[in-house]
């Protein structure tokens, strides 16, 4: 996401006392700002207001959430759904370009695929994970260290299964500051979730690739879905977020809770060298053919463009964030800027004797590391990361060729996927009942296969094997019309038959999965023994020279875990050109051509003569975001939610690596134009209703 604008905030700044100044930081809950906070907006975050929106805060398999009633629903983004729109859509119908409202909870469609996990509780097991990996070599540290993290994972759960107040919990081990600390998150999931309303892409999107991370905007980047309880009744959620739709003012203080992806500003100068000269460029140059390949496959039927929509929508909003990331990666401040930061820590480790003597040179383990693991790369990329078998029904082959190999082994020795703790969320996904369009998976399949041939090259003993006789379109043909897995039934069969299902398969689908597994086996192997065992020690120990340099100042990297940043309602200045916060209604006519991906859905224009042109419509502030927080609630200093966020401006992709507080900004839908479209334009009254309900 990253274009780069050079604030000289340099990446050390980010870890001082004098950046917190700044409205920067994804804080976990267990060390928010609240004095920076308070001095800054004269707002106090205690306890009791933070265990509120945390247990508001909804986690999404994707995305977060919010509960917005006490009975179960969700609010987040239109994009957000995609997977259910497109789970329930045919080649005929698509939700996604159609919207949906559920006329009564019976109406409500199931998302398949989706969980809603809420955080209950937080435990530091830093302690326990060092005790089982202290004086262990990196190789024999990295496999204690997933078993104990697995043992922590399992006995939680087991343990809350029996505790009547909490109920049964999905327990998960987070790794903070790259290894340094060490949490266990429990939540509560609910596995049950269905739509309830998602408007038009037209309007949810509007502006399409164009628009997207920029300011001004004007999305109605919304969907309601409903959490479910174990019994099929909608869940019982007191905690929920009541809607402010009035929205915030100009320089208001707000916050926003969710859950980041993944940030880097905690890498080493050598692994951001990696990235910007290898991982990226890859990246882009097979993304940006898939995405004129998907194009290309759209053109030639309405039906081929309802198909591909939800993939094309995925790729290009991708490829806009890997080429802002590599222009950051390309400013040389940068680098200066790490590096200035590096030296200032391992200055710190100098001058202390016994903190040198107990962690050595990390960050010349992690350079060695990266250079060594290069040859592997490749192959770990197309084979065990599944990058030259793009295939959902692959993926589907892999997990149970896979699942029949590990369920017999002890959880704690199998392979972290598919430890007992894992394995409810892996059937449900091949349980799922979902569409599956031979013709986009044979464009997907034969595509990824043409690169890995040029990759790794025809002579690659894989590339051989799979391709010694066939072409990538005649493989793929093959598979795709000979494999039975697109039937969730069939899937399930083999799954539950284990190893002998499985070896007496002829599903050509199950053979390709059986006849790469050796090999990438392998490949994983190398790379969790010669990069991952190393980088993480020495991860570690940077992370131990961090803390003694900075103390617990610092906010870890973003890894998919609930966070709080905190910020103000504001624009920011474009070349010299002031850019206000909030966008009107109005303009979203004036700006329509007619035409995607600028056309206005008919609904709206049907409704225009009712609606009030000076509502606004989307609002942008400071807040440090990620990809991840896409649905998180823009709430209050009372904690109510004003906004919905659904992306970050241009600059904001630089969130990666460092925050630019003069020109990072979060985009967000105002609370008060999704009370004028359910109200005007679809008329979803029963809906407007159960959001006005009082909070508890």
């Amino acid at each position: 996401m990253r274009q780069l604008k050079l604030l000289f905030l340099s990446a050390s700044a980010c870890l001082t006392t004098a950046a917190v100044q700044a409205d920067e930081g994804m804080w976990t809950f267990d060390n928010p700002p609240s004095g920076a906070i308070a001095q800054k907006y004269g707002v106090k975050i205690t306890p009791e207001w933070l265990d509120r929106v945390r247990l508001g805060t909804v986690r999404l398999s994707n995305c977060t959430a919010s509960f917005v009633s006490p009975n179960g629903l969700i609010l987040t983004n239109f994009h957000c759904s995609w997977g259910c729109l497109d789970e329930n859509s045919t080649p005929e119908k698509s939700l996604l370009q159609d919207g949906y409202l559920a006329e009564s909870r019976e109406k409500e469609v199931r998302c398949q695929t989706q969980v809603a996990d809420v955080l209950t509780a937080y435990e530091n097991v830093t302690a326990k994970v060092n005790a089982a990996t202290q004086g262990l070599a990196d190789t024999a540290a990295n496999d204690a260290r997933k078993k104990v993290l697995t043992q922590l994972e399992q006995s939680c759960e087991a343990a809350s299964k029996k505790d009547r107040k909490t109920g049964p919990l999905k327990c998960e081990s987070v790794s903070l500051y790259n290894g340094g600390r060490y949490w266990l998150y429990k939540y509560k999931r609910y596995s049950d979730v269905r739509l309830v309303f998602a408007p038009e892409n037209a309007i949810a999107q509007f502006g399409g690739d164009p628009d997207n991370f920029q300011f001004p905007r004007w999305c109605l980047d919304m969907a309601f879905m409903r959490a479910y309880d174990e019994n099929g009744k909608p869940a019982t959620t007191p905690s929920f977020m009541k809607i402010d739709f009035r929205g915030p003012a100009e320089n208001e203080p707000v916050f926003v809770t969710g859950h980041p992806g993944s940030t880097d500003r905690l890498l080493t100068v050598a692994q951001l060298k990696t990235m910007r000269n290898d991982d990226l460029p890859m990246t882009l140059l097979r993304n940006s053919e898939l995405r004129g390949r998907l194009i290309q496959f759209g053109k030639q039927s309405e039906q081929n463009e309802r198909i591909a929509q939800a993939s094309l929508n995925s790729i290009e909003n991708s490829l806009k964030v890997y080429r802002k990331e590599l222009d950051a990666l390309l400013v040389d401040e940068l680098f200066a800027r790490k590096m200035a930061e590096q030296e200032t820590i391992q200055a710190k480790v100098k001058a202390d004797p016994e903190l040198s003597r107990t962690i050595g040179d990390p960050w010349a383990d992690i350079a060695r590391a990266e250079e060594a693991t290069r040859a592997i790369n490749l192959p770990y990329t197309f084979l065990e990361s599944g990058v030259g078998l793009n295939s959902r029904l692959f993926r589907f082959a892999r997990t149970v060729v896979r699942g029949a190999a590990e369920r017999p082994k002890n959880s704690d020795d199998r392979l972290r996927e598919y430890r007992d703790t894992a394995l409810p969320r892996l059937e449900q996904q091949l349980a799922a009942k979902v569409p599956i369009y031979p013709e986009l998976e044979q464009l997907t399949l034969s595509f990824s296969l043409e690169r890995m041939r040029e990759w790794l090259g025809p002579d690659d003993p894989t590339v051989r094997q799979l391709l010694g006789k066939e072409s990538p379109d005649q493989l793929a043909k093959r598979l795709i019309t000979g494999t039975k897995l697109a039937d969730a039934d069939a899937r399930m069969a083999l799954w539950k038959g284990g190893a002998k299902a499985v070896d007496a398969s002829d599903d050509p689908m199950i053979l390709l999965a059986k006849a790469v597994d050796e090999r990438s086996r392998a490949v994983r192997k190398k790379y969790e023994d010669e990069m991952e065992a190393v980088i993480r020690v020495a991860s570690e120990k940077v992370a131990k020279a961090r803390f003694a340099t900075y103390g617990t100042s610092v906010y870890p990297d973003a890894t998919f875990t609930l966070r709080l940043s905190y910020g103000s309602v504001q624009g920011w200045n474009e070349n010299g050109t002031p850019v206000p916060p909030f966008t009107q209604l109005s303009r979203l006519f004036e700006r329509a051509t007619g035409e995607p991906p600028f056309a206005v859905p008919e609904s709206w224009l049907k409704a225009k003569d009712k609606l009030d042109l000076s509502t606004r419509f989307n609002l942008s502030t400071n807040n440090d975001i990620i990809g991840g927080n896409s649905g998180s609630p823009l709430v209050n200093a009372r904690g109510d939610i004003v906004g919905l966020v659904f992306d970050g401006n241009i600059h904001s992709i630089s969130g990666a690596f460092w925050f630019d507080e003069a020109r990072n900004r979060t985009v967000a839908v105002h609370t008060a134009i999704i009370r004028e479209a359910l109200e005007k334009v679809y008329e979803a009254k029963g809906l407007l209703q159960e959001l006005q309900q009082p909070a508890t």
